[in-house]
């Protein structure tokens, strides 16, 4: 490879290296979606949850007259006790009512599920390129970009997959939750799709050779790949 070309490989990499540690700040964290529930009596106590992959998280506080004006806990932000447990089909006996009530099983397990494949796309395609520095090895260049790009799908996948978890929660007679919105973790699962997506395609490209510049200019007198 030149050095035009290196260096653009460098820069590329370097910004899917930030998507990558979004993904895995999203799937390690649970902050995807924030839970309140409708508030009967003011200067009562309130619980709100926020959950991810993996865990769910409930908080119990104090709610005043002033909290909020739509009869709904408010931001889960507010100091109280906070209880944390893994979700009962990724380990056996930890509680949770939430989805165990709302059947919610199956949409926690495919957005899981598919996280974890966009995590193995990631780390197989950063040893492609990786490797592809050393001499001779640039035709991996190509498959670390398709791994890229397959990775930022996943993750687009799982977040879809939650938002319609959540979406259903809500609309659920059975639940006790009226109001929702996402947090942080859903905003770097989000960013983490953007920057592998496109830096994916923009590593394919870069690793094409070089087309013919002139009507007249032949793919056999193109400039060869080292």
């Amino acid at each position: 490879m030149d050095d035009g070309k290196t260096l653009k490989i460098r820069l590329t990499f370097s910004v899917i290296l930030v998507g990558i540690s979004l993904m895995f700040a999203a799937v390690v964290t649970d902050h995807w979606a924030v839970l309140s529930h409708r508030v009967e009596h003011y200067n009562s106590t309130c619980e709100a949850a926020h959950f991810g992959l993996w865990r769910l998280c409930t908080k119990q506080f104090y709610i005043q007259d002033k909290a909020t004006k739509e009869r709904s806990c408010g931001l889960i932000t507010l100091t109280g006790d906070r209880n944390c447990s893994y979700f009962k089909h990724f380990s056996p006996g930890q509680s949770t009512e939430i989805f165990e009530r709302t059947t919610q099983k199956e949409y926690s397990i495919s957005a899981a599920a598919i996280a974890i494949f966009s995590v193995g796309f990631a780390i197989i395609g950063t040893i492609c390129i990786l490797l592809s520095f050393r001499k001779k090895m640039d035709y991996l260049l190509k498959p670390a970009s398709m791994f890229y790009t397959f990775a930022g799908l996943c993750m687009i996948i799982s977040v879809e997959v939650m938002r319609q978890s959540v979406k259903r929660m809500i609309d659920s007679k059975e639940t006790i939750w009226i109001e929702y919105y996402y947090s942080w973790s859903f905003a770097c699962a989000c960013a983490s799709f953007v920057l592998l997506f496109i830096c994916g395609i923009a590593l394919l490209l870069i690793s094409l050779p070089r087309f013919p510049q002139n009507p007249w200019e032949s793919c056999m007198d193109a400039e060869p790949e080292h």
